[in-house]
């Protein structure tokens, strides 16, 4: 599932997440393949409602389990955020940037930039086709700053529930 505006604009609706759906969820967070059985133990339920309940906050949207993987290691040697600042409609502008298939993060932001843009790519010669190709190319964009990524040093994702 990629998430873009249309999605997050599903997701900005409210959903109410009882003590049980926010244990499956801080379970999930902390091992996406823990086996139903264990986080119906750890939250009280049987395996068929935590196995019901993961089922409904997929199909809401409020979570998604996928495998995230090294970049690295699977072929992918260049990491990079590009800030944008841009002219137009900033909606428009995240939808189209979402639509590049190196992209897998985008938001719309307060502060020097207006976009940001994270992306994955082969080397350094595909990040620099990509800026100039794609994302420089889109309408609205006025300028752009690229931080290369050199290290990572910390990607969790499990900040729990509130």
């Amino acid at each position: 599932m990629t998430t873009t505006i249309d999605s997050m604009t599903q997701r900005d609706r409210a959903v109410v997440l009882d003590a049980a759906a926010k244990g499956i969820i801080e379970q999930l967070q902390e091992d996406g393949r823990r086996p139903y059985a264990t986080i119906g133990k750890a939250v009280g339920l049987s395996e068929a409602a935590v196995r019901q309940r993961v089922q409904r906050l997929q199909e809401s949207g409020v979570i998604q389990i996928v495998a995230v993987t090294d970049p690295l290691q699977v072929g992918f040697r260049r990491q990079a955020m590009i800030g944008i600042r841009a002219d137009g409609d900033l909606n428009e502008l995240a939808e189209r940037v979402a639509a590049v298939p190196e992209v897998d993060y985008v938001v719309v932001t307060a502060g020097s930039f207006d976009v940001l843009v994270e992306v994955v790519c082969e080397d350094d010669e595909h990040l620099l086709a990509l800026l100039n190709e794609r994302v420089r190319a889109l309408p609205g964009v006025r300028s752009t700053e690229t931080f290369v990524y050199l290290r990572l040093h910390k990607q969790l994702y499990n900040w729990g529930t509130r």
